[in-house]
């Protein structure tokens, strides 16, 4: 009888196809699928009789299904493979007994084993087909143009996601049996190893394996290998397949990490990990640098692994170390977040012996070294890593001051994630320092002196315990006896047996080492002999000098004396001899005594010194940190937010001004930042740990009133929104209220003002829910407008601007169209109002004036009839100035005149009583114009529309009872009806003009009455001198204007010299607000004088250039002056010395560029103006401001255009400066391919300016960032090219201008002369100004119709003021000029009628 061919495992399915040999098995025949049933059944059949060894006479029925795997029907699939599993795990429970039967013949182990190698064969090639059609299927559920997904995939895969891990547990228990008695007691063969465990891996090709409801399937396939790894020796295919998988399948990583693990965990194969770091670690980098996919599997592997055994990543981390020094970021981020898990989890605590310290400070300072990495991402992470170690604590108190000033530093960083997590890494440091729960350095300093002082105290009181010691001179003197008899031994012969053994050293440091040596050994003899070599071998130098008149002996004498008491020069850097006996003393005897305190002080200072250091630190990073509140990202800003709110929990009192200044982020349009300011004063003023509502209540008021004090009007502006937030949310308890209440009411004892403040945020809670001040409007003004409290204004103020929030935040009202808020003329507040104005008007407080300017305001947003009520209080405030003229009147006989008094010789008054009434007036005007042209223009709007809408719902019911018009009528209708709307909006706008122009400044009106005082003060600055008079009576002119255009186009000129020529700030700085507000209500008017508002630009004073930029930034952005060349004077401030200055001017143009191409726009004209010598502007600061303006550059088109632009500006250009300015510029421009052909085609205008250096290293500054951008190589050539015509030009020198001369036959214009240049960029105060500034600017047509007939120019009339001479007349102290002098209208501006904006 033949031998039963044997089953050798194939390669490929077809192999069992082809004839491999004599005594190999190969399938006789494929089956076709339709006999695939029937020869199934026969195979059930026959396994049922015979057992497992069936499959050797059925093997070809089983793969034929796997042939026809993809047509056979879903029944046979799911037949076959249920079959397999009955077969394989039949042989599986009979295999034990048979492998224990000693009897076993060969024939019957050959049947089992060809028997198991086919069932196993058979096995896992069926669940390889159904895990491959599972992934198709999932592919194709994923694709959204496939119809029929879920169908595909329920067919078969829901089948084998069930069946998947029965199967693996199966393989699982057939691979401990011990089969290698099947191999007649060798080895497994490798073949079956493979064919078992790759189903595994198979299985974990899949994408989906990582998710949560397939963990069983994980951990069945985790044991199968885990069994092959230790029973079948698999351990090196499973590194190379490892490798391999994680290499080219991303979503294995973390798998691979929680499986080698649980290897290393139980079943003790802890060397795999070894062996596959290994294989890692030899990887090429260069190779790693190219393959982003084979990297990332390999860094997740890496980081995953460390996290669950560190231990044993640690010892084996210097095969990954090289990887460090690669071009892959995500290696090296793997290779650092691994040091960090073993930092945290193995090397860390104080109990670490010596090497294991050795290695956490070596990982410390690889981590240390990777955070200024070349590239970002490992930066950043570097910086998450060392976050997770401080919050884990596993950062040694030593290491905390170098990492902390890394993280200062990163600070800096470019990189936008980098900065974010620096921020994050120093709220870690603060919230889990070791030092104290307060960081202040004021706090810390007092204690570090004072314990500093303790511990030297205690180390001078141990001193005096040492022994005494014995000065070096004493000493000498004690053995010079001795020392003197050994040298006169010298001159004596030699005796018998005695030698010279001794040497010279050939240096005389070295000699001088043997001889003081020599000495503490008492040998002096040797020394003596010694020292007279030395005389003799080193002459002349020290310390071997001998003096002429001295002898030999007293010669060595001296020199041994010099080098034992250590007083020659020669020996001066060192120790002398005796100090290292006393230490030794003074150590034996510290020894001796206990030294517990004084080690527990030392450690307290280094504490202290520590925690001091800490501190300095951090509030270094506050500095850098508050700056990054405004910057371009939204998770720097938000970072920064969270960074502030850690810090303020520390007690750092720098932290308040951070808090301060995130306050203007609430009106951020990133709701992100809003939402991150709102939440960081919610916990730090919210979120507090008081226990009763009332402890709270008292400290959120408490906190919100130290922000309050001294605070900017914009600050609470800022709070006032939040506060407002905060309440309509109800985030605020009624005990906060309710406390507010009770300080106001004086209730609660608290200071003046803490009163006050509780006013302010009643206010602010108003904004939010007027309610809270509309139903206690009685208790406010009862108590806030009393005599007792008019004792300080400031109070009664308050209470002003609180009870505005009812006109400011009215109810929403259920109709749009119901009549606004409003008390009537005789309710109590405004009689309290009145009377509190009026008292107070008389009394010289410097509160009252801001006191009565928040009460008009109110009267005219509150009263019904407001102007009669102020009409009422103007009128008895005037009669008080009069009684008070009438009595100066009275006795002016007996008393002279006051320095606190002004006179015009009629009468006098006091200073301050002109002060208030001009002050009074001024506001009454103002508010009488706002009141007539907001409140009631709306009312009379609202009016209107609640007619029309009457009479149409009366058209309306008429019509239906009419017969139904034609369409087209009903459409004229409506355009009619839209038209007439149109109309009266503009009859009404025309109304309220008339009144302002007519009826308010005639004769009849109250206000007339005070505009000649006004003037006067205005035109008398000589006569009335006081600062404070002159700035109100300027502002009171300003707001008077504002009412009337020809009251405005008749005071322009005055109002206009007073701010050129006045020498007060505030005056100045006054007019300017009234110029801005002037040029917004009377464009056409103030058009000519805006010249003048751009040299206020230039004022000497700070406050007054900061106002002027201020207006003018205003001005511009809303299209109310026209930007030209004088947009230059807005440029220069990009240099100002102050830094409040530069930032208004960083702020215009941040808005300007957000407007189009502005910038761009406006960038020739500014270059122009600021590199004209007479401008006064330095070259250092030109370039200054050009780099700002320039950052704003940002498109292509804009840089090849400005490319050209620059470069034709070369041909006009006159002087050195202006070529150097021009090519600083171009320096500036981030040249593109297009811009270097700009340059190439405009050579010509620059070649001959290549010869000043300056210009030159720009241009090569130019071609040098064009390269480190990256060039295109049809570029480069082009690039080469225009550089060595740039270097060949430049060698040319003179011959490079004939050349261009001859070539461009464009004659260079000549270089003008050059004006003087002032020394200061701020125009002096001076009254020799001439008046020609000052006169009114012509229209353009008038100008050029008198250009036309050259008239010569009119003599213009000299202005005077009273303080050259006080004497004058008043005609000659006005400052009026006569009305042919006054400015001609220019074509008006059109403004914007009321249609367009509704």
């Amino acid at each position: 009888m033949a031998a039963a061919p044997e089953f050798h495992l194939p390669l490929a399915p077809a192999d069992l196809l082809r004839d491999g040999g004599p005594g190999r098995y190969v399938v006789q025949e494929v089956l076709p699928p339709r006999e695939l049933p029937p020869a199934l059944t026969a195979f059930r059949a026959a396994f049922r009789a015979r057992g497992a060894l069936a499959v050797l006479q059925h093997f070809d029925c089983v793969y034929s299904v796997l042939h026809h795997f993809g047509t056979v029907g879903v029944a046979v699939k799911e037949d076959a493979l249920e079959l397999m599993v009955h077969v394989v795990s039949h042989h599986s429970n009979e295999l034990p007994a048979i492998l224990s039967d000693s009897g076993l013949s060969h024939e019957d182990r050959t049947a089992h084993l060809n028997a198991l190698k086919m069932n196993c064969y058979l096995l896992t090639g069926l669940m390889d087909a159904f895990e491959m059609e599972t992934c198709k299927n999932s592919c194709l559920e994923a694709d959204p143009g496939r119809k029929n997904r879920k169908n595909h995939a329920k067919t078969s895969g829901s089948l084998w996601e069930e069946e998947r891990e029965p199967l693996l547990r199966l393989l699982t228990q057939l691979l401990q049996l011990d089969l290698c008695q099947l191999w007649a007691g060798l080895a497994v063969e490798e073949e079956f190893v493979s064919l078992m465990t790759g189903s595994c891996y198979r299985i974990l090709e899949n994408p989906s394996i990582g998710l949560q409801r397939y963990r069983l399937t994980r951990e069945a396939v985790t044991h199968l290998l885990a069994v092959a790894l230790v029973h079948c020796d698999h351990m090196f295919s499973a590194t190379l397949k490892i490798t391999q998988m994680l290499q080219h399948f991303e979503h294995v990583a973390p798998v691979f990490a929680q499986a080698v693990s649980l290897w290393a965990k139980e079943y003790g194969l802890k060397s795999l990990v070894g062996e596959l770091l290994r294989e890692i670690g030899q990887k090429c980098t260069q190779d790693l640098a190219r393959e982003a996919s084979g990297v990332k599997g390999y860094a997740t592997f890496i980081s995953e692994l460390a996290e669950q055994i560190p231990a044993l990543v640690l010892s084996n981390m210097s095969v990954l170390l090289p990887h460090l020094d690669g071009e892959s970021y995500m290696m090296r981020n793997a290779i650092l977040a691994a040091m960090a898990e073993v930092l945290v989890q193995v090397l860390n605590g104080d109990q670490l012996e010596e090497a294991a310290r050795g290695t956490r400070d070596k990982f410390l300072d690889i981590l240390q070294a990777h955070v200024c990495d070349v590239h970002s991402f490992v930066r950043s992470r570097v910086m998450q890593l060392f976050t997770h170690i401080v919050r884990c604590k596993a950062l040694p108190l030593t290491q905390f001051q170098s990492v902390v000033s890394l993280a200062v530093g990163r600070l800096k960083d470019k990189s936008v994630i980098v900065v974010k997590n620096a921020i994050q890494l120093l709220a870690a440091f603060l919230s889990n320092n070791p030092f104290s729960s307060k960081l202040s350095c004021a706090d810390l300093d007092e204690p570090l002196k004072k314990e500093v002082q303790k511990l030297k105290e205690m180390r001078d009181r141990s001193r005096p315990t040492a022994a005494p010691v014995v000065a070096p001179q004493e000493e000498w003197e004690a053995m010079l006896p001795e020392v003197r008899a050994a040298t006169q031994q010298l001159f004596k012969p030699l005796q018998e047996g005695e030698e010279n053994v001794l040497e010279v050293e050939e240096t005389v440091e070295r000699t001088v080492e043997q001889i003081t040596g020599l000495l503490k050994k008492l040998n002096y003899k040797s020394a003596a002999r010694l020292t007279q070599a030395a005389l003799c071998r080193f002459q002349g130098e020290e310390p071997f000098i001998s003096p002429g008149e001295e002898n030999e002996e007293a010669t060595i004498l001296g020199v041994l004396k010099r080098l034992y008491t250590g007083s020659c020069p020669g020996e001066n850097s060192e120790d002398p001899p005796h100090d290292n006996s006393s230490d030794e003393i003074e150590e034996v005897v510290q020894e001796e005594q206990p030294q517990t305190e004084l080690v527990k002080q030392e450690m307290l200072v280094q504490y202290l010194q520590d925690a001091y250091n800490f501190s300095v630190k951090i509030t270094e990073a506050l500095n850098l940190i508050s700056k990054m509140m405004y910057e371009n990202s939204v998770s720097v800003v938000q970072e920064a937010i969270e960074f502030f709110v850690t810090v303020s929990q520390f007690g750092v009192p720098e932290a308040l001004l951070g808090v301060r200044r995130m306050l203007p982020l609430i009106w951020s349009k990133e709701p992100g930042i809003k939402e991150a300011v709102l939440n960081a004063y919610r916990q730090l003023y919210l979120s507090l740990s008081e226990d009763s509502e009332r402890a709270k209540a008292q400290a959120l008021v408490h906190s919100l009133s130290l922000i309050m004090v001294d605070a900017s009007l914009g600050t609470i502006q800022c709070l006032e929104e939040i506060i407002s937030e905060f309440v309509q949310k109800d985030e605020i308890k009624p005990a906060v209220t309710q406390l507010l209440w009770e300080r106001f009411t004086e209730k609660s004892p608290c200071s003046w003002l803490e009163r006050r403040a509780a006013v302010m945020l009643l206010g602010m809670m108003a904004r939010g829910k007027p309610e809270i001040i509309g139903s206690n409007l009685d208790i406010l003004v009862t108590m806030g407008l009393s005599e007792k409290a008019c004792e300080d204004y400031r109070l009664p103020q308050e209470v002003c601007n609180a009870i505005s929030k009812l006109a400011s935040n009215p109810k929403p009202a259920l109709d749009k169209n119901s009549a606004p808020f409003r008390l009537p003329q005789n309710h109590m507040l405004f009689g309290c109002l009145s009377e509190t104005v009026s008292k107070g008007f008389a009394q010289p407080s410097s509160h009252w004036i801001p006191f009565m300017e928040a009460a008009v305001t109110l009267i005219y947003q509150l009263a019904e009839g407001a102007e009669e009520i102020c009409a009422d209080i103007l009128h008895v405030c005037s009669q008080q100035a009069l009684e008070k003229v009438q009595e100066a009147d009275e006795q002016k006989a007996d008393a002279g005149d006051s320095p606190h008094r002004v006179s015009d010789g009629a009468g006098s008054l006091p200073t301050f009583l002109l002060l208030h009434l001009v002050s009074l007036v001024g506001q009454v005007a103002l508010q009488q114009v706002a009141y007539l042209e907001v409140s009631v223009s709306a009312e009379l709007r609202r009016r209107r529309i609640l007619k029309e809408e009457k009479t149409k719902k009366q058209s309306d019911t008429s019509t239906k009872k009419q017969r139904p018009q034609s369409t087209g009528n009903e459409t004229t209708m409506e355009e009619e009806l839209g038209l007439v709307g149109a109309t009266a909006d503009d009859t009404e706008a025309e109304l309220i003009r008339s009144i302002c122009e007519t009826e308010l400044l005639d004769g009849k009106h109250l206000l007339s009455a005070f505009v000649p005082l006004v003037l006067k003060i205005c035109n008398n600055p000589g006569l009335y001198s006081d600062s404070a008079l002159s700035a109100a009576a300027a502002l009171t002119l300003g707001k008077l204007c504002m009412i009337s255009s020809e009251f405005c186009d008749s005071h322009l000129r005055l109002l206009f010299t007073v701010m050129e020529k006045s020498t007060l700030p505030d005056v100045r700085s006054n007019l300017i607000i009234a110029a801005g507000d002037l040029a917004i209500r009377f464009p056409n008017l103030v058009e000519p004088w805006t010249s003048h508002l751009y040299a206020r630009l230039r004022d000497p004073c700070p406050s007054v250039r900061q106002t002027a930029g201020l207006v003018m930034t205003h001005l511009i952005l809303k299209d109310m002056v026209k930007v030209k060349g004088q947009v230059s004077e807005m440029a220069t401030l990009l240099t100002d010395p102050e830094k409040a200055i530069v930032e208004v001017a960083q702020n215009f143009f941040g808005e300007l560029a957000n407007k189009g191409n502005a910038v761009y726009n406006l960038l020739p004209d500014i270059i122009s103006h600021l590199s004209d010598a007479n401008s006064g502007i330095e070259e250092e600061s030109f370039h200054t401001v050009m780099r700002h303006l320039f950052a704003y550059i940002t498109k292509d088109k804009q840089t090849e255009s400005l490319v050209e632009k620059l470069c034709q500006r070369f041909r006009t250009a006159r002087t050195e400066r202006q070529y150097r300015d021009l090519s600083h510029c171009l320096a500036l421009l981030p040249v593109s391919d297009r811009g270097l052909h700009k340059l190439q085609d405009n050579y010509d205008c620059f070649a001959d300016k290549l010869q000043d250096p300056a210009v030159y290293s720009c241009f090569q500054t130019v071609l040098t960032r064009f390269r480190r951008a990256g060039i295109k190589p049809e570029t480069k050539v082009l690039a080469e090219e225009l550089e060595q015509k740039l270097s060949a030009s430049r060698n040319r020198g003179l011959d490079s201008t004939e050349t261009c001369h001859n070539s461009t036959q464009t004659p260079m214009p000549m270089p003008a002369k050059r004006k003087a240049v002032r020394s200061s960029r701020h125009q002096p105060l001076s009254p020799a100004n001439t008046d020609d500034d000052f006169i009114t600017p012509s229209s353009r047509t008038l100008r050029n119709h008198k250009r036309a007939q050259k008239h010569p120019p009119r003599k213009k009339a000299i202005i005077t003021f009273s303080s050259d001479e006080e004497n004058n007349s008043e005609d000659e102290l006005s400052a009026e000029l006569r009305e042919e002098e006054t400015p001609t209208k220019t074509t008006p501006i059109t403004r914007s009628s009321a249609r367009r904006l509704r």
